[in-house]
């Protein structure tokens, strides 16, 4: 696996890919320059991570088990391997100081981003998710078993009342947005629907839905995550 990072000290930002894209395609897309302000100024420090969903969500070769079974691997990859190394090179990067990190990422970036803060909230503090499907339908329709289930956001939610995890989330900078442009209607009703389940759990959250005007593409991501960026850090 291969990943990039910009910048020198700040808040640890983890960023997830669209689909099938690669580690260096939120440079490519021009994301890295719309942040450049803050990781210039020493607020932000990210992390380009790759992505494998041609191997797993959108995988035309493989069964739905199969597909699930590899995505678990990349979570695990995530979270034992790269998320240790974030946290270890951040701490030195900032005098020694730990701090929590951001994940984000667009449209199958923002599916990651909130799967894997939902499920290992612990050394996560801040989502920012952009135009993202927030469960398994899209990819799997209504095949859910548990492998699948468990990385379904918006159904696994529902039913998760551990006051742990429900503290976590109280406690932390949760960002949704989504637009009503070309390209927008299924990740708007995930939207709704997780923000639905939000308000149900009594997690404070920002879910913020753009206009007519804001569709599923590359020049509107680089203006809300400026946007964001500029609200949280």
């Amino acid at each position: 696996m291969e990943y990039k990072v910009y910048g020198h000290q700040g808040k640890p930002v983890l960023v997830f890919p669209t689909s099938n894209g690669r580690f260096y395609q939120y440079e490519d897309a021009g994301m890295i320059n719309a942040v450049s302000g803050f990781i210039n100024d020493g607020k932000i420090q990210v992390w380009t991570v790759d992505g494998i969903d041609g191997e797993t969500f959108f995988s035309n070769r493989q069964d739905n088990h199969t597909k699930i079974t590899r995505h678990e691997a990349y979570f695990n990859y995530i979270n034992g391997e790269l998320i240790p190394d974030i946290l270890s090179k951040s701490r030195e990067n900032n005098n020694g100081h730990d701090q929590r990190i951001a994940v984000t990422g667009c449209s199958m970036g923002a599916f990651h981003a909130a799967n894997f803060y939902l499920r290992n909230p612990w050394y996560i503090d801040t989502v920012v998710a952009l135009s993202g499907v927030y469960s398994t339908d899209y990819f799997f329709g209504d095949d859910k078993p548990l492998d699948i289930y468990l990385n379904s956001p918006i159904d696994y939610l529902k039913n998760n009342n551990d006051a742990f995890y429900l503290d976590r989330f109280r406690n932390s900078n949760l960002i949704f947005c989504c637009g009503q442009g070309a390209y927008e209607d299924f990740m708007l009703e995930d939207t709704y629907k997780l923000k639905s389940v939000f308000e149900e759990k009594m997690i404070p959250a920002w879910f913020d839905i753009w206009g007519e005007e804001s569709v599923h593409d590359w020049p509107w991501w680089h203006k809300q995550i400026e946007y964001y960026f500029g609200k949280i850090l």
